[in-house]
């Protein structure tokens, strides 16, 4: 018996293991993308507060390897790029209180009907210690959930740099009880640039599992 017990144990703790948080974001884009773009070059914009940030730099490393995935190439110094990128971000936490019914039966575990057909063994079909209701029917219980729930954002773009003319921007927005913006951004970022550069003005759904 204790060894079927640590079989089920291992069983469950295994399924729980292989089981990943999903990360879900609901991503809108806008964008006027031209049919060709021969130059594919891009520079980030940053302001002085992005600058001093090295939060933000991490962040921006992300965006980079998407559009270097993408084929875009970030310009070199000195040189002058056809495209500026540019990022901002936030996360907001709130209070949430969840009221929920829960059914808890009046009488105790060991009433059971294990328990009570051992005293009614001439009664295999019928016993009054086997009416669900002999002890009072079922309670309904009112019980209190009380968690914070963080709403993170991150909105991307890409002008030219020529005339500032916006050719994409996207935001997305990912609700979730993880207040770590660092560990969420990454499945952020790569939500943002999926199936680039997207439906134009149609909001999607993208859900990735964490590592």
């Amino acid at each position: 018996m204790r060894a079927l017990l640590s079989a089920c144990i291992l069983a469950v703790s295994t399924l729980v293991a292989g089981c990943g948080t999903i990360i879900r974001s609901d991503v809108t884009s806008f964008h006027e993308w031209p049919d060709t773009l021969p130059d594919k070059s891009y520079v980030f914009e940053r302001t002085k507060e992005q600058n001093d940030s090295l939060e933000y730099r991490n962040y921006e490393n992300l965006v980079r390897n998407e559009l270097n995935r993408l084929g875009f190439s970030e310009a070199p110094s000195g040189t002058r790029p056809a495209l500026k990128a540019a990022l901002s971000y936030s996360i907001n936490g709130r209070d949430v209180r969840e009221v929920y019914p829960v059914v808890v039966h009046p009488y105790p575990y060991w009433y059971g009907p294990a328990w009570r057909g051992h005293y009614w063994p001439h009664h295999p079909f019928y016993s009054p210690f086997y009416d669900p209701f002999w002890y009072g029917p079922p309670i309904v219980e009112q019980r209190v959930s009380q968690y914070q729930l963080f709403n993170r954002q991150l909105r991307v773009s890409l002008a030219r740099m020529a005339d500032n003319k916006k050719l994409f921007e996207t935001t997305v927005v990912s609700e979730g009880t993880n207040p770590s913006l660092a560990t969420v951004m990454p499945y952020m970022v790569r939500s943002a640039f999926a199936e680039f550069p997207g439906q134009n003005g149609v909001p999607r759904r993208i859900e990735l599992k964490m590592e």
